[in-house]
């Protein structure tokens, strides 16, 4: 099993050789359950990981013990990046379902970035990507309502989903619980389920176990805050490939 550079592929065309040696950053792929805690907050670092399949949260813990989850990873991102710059890891990174990752050790990232400046281009535009992302989830809390929120939520995974072919007839499963989702809009499990029952109620949503499918995805991105990011791939800049 190996781990999907399509996020990659989306900044910047990719030789075949570029991806290979994407592919062969990590070490032997590992398994984990769901709720497997894949590296602590507060925990040594000493590198990142491939995800190569599953849902994982990048969440923090609060002093006062309250959870907020920052990113819901899925396959082809890179995890523990943001720790890349700290001694001991700034998040816990736990699988929120069965999930593959990859570890690759810090020399490992650092060869790569020395031998492959483009490639350091490329992952320098993903970190950007991950910024934007956080700007806009700022952005958003405590001047959105929750169901513009969870609509953009929504139009993020259904846009990420997609290139894995995990999305059939704008269906796709959610194997969230309604706790975790409101931690990643920062509202409670209650708020949560009333919000899901309002976008039902509107005919926007429609849910058959843990999938949900968009009835209206247009009605959807009227309702998000933010408009849609289109990202600019192959910039000027970006360093010629061989």
């Amino acid at each position: 099993m190996l781990w999907s550079a399509h996020r990659f592929n989306a900044l910047a065309t990719l030789s075949p050789r570029e991806i290979a040696r994407f592919q062969a950053l990590g070490e032997a792929p590992v398994s984990h359950r769901k709720g497997a805690r894949i590296r602590g907050q507060g925990d040594p670092v000493r590198g990142i990981y491939l995800m190569i399949d599953g849902w994982v949260a990048s969440s923090l813990i609060l002093a006062n013990g309250a959870r907020l989850i920052q990113k819901i990873h899925l396959a082809g991102d890179i995890l523990g990046t943001p720790s890349m710059v700290l001694d001991r890891s700034a998040d816990t990174l736990t699988a929120l379902t069965d999930a593959v990752t990859a570890y690759v050790p810090e020399d490992r990232m650092g060869a790569l970035l020395t031998s492959e400046p483009r490639l350091a281009a490329v992952f320098l535009m993903a970190v950007q990507v991950e910024r934007l992302v956080l700007m806009d989830m700022l952005a958003t809390k405590g001047h959105s309502s929750a169901v513009e929120q969870f609509a953009m939520f929504l139009l993020d995974l259904h846009a990420r989903l997609t290139p894995l072919g995990l999305v059939h007839d704008d269906t796709f499963d959610l194997p969230l619980t309604q706790e975790a989702i409101g931690d990643v809009l920062g509202i409670t499990s209650v708020h949560t389920n009333r919000t899901i029952r309002d976008l039902e109620t509107q005919r926007l949503i429609e849910r058959r176990g843990h999938a949900v499918r968009l009835l209206d995805p247009a009605a959807l991105r009227r309702l998000a805050p933010l408009p849609e990011r289109r990202l600019r791939p192959d910039p000027a800049w970006l360093p010629r490939a061989e």
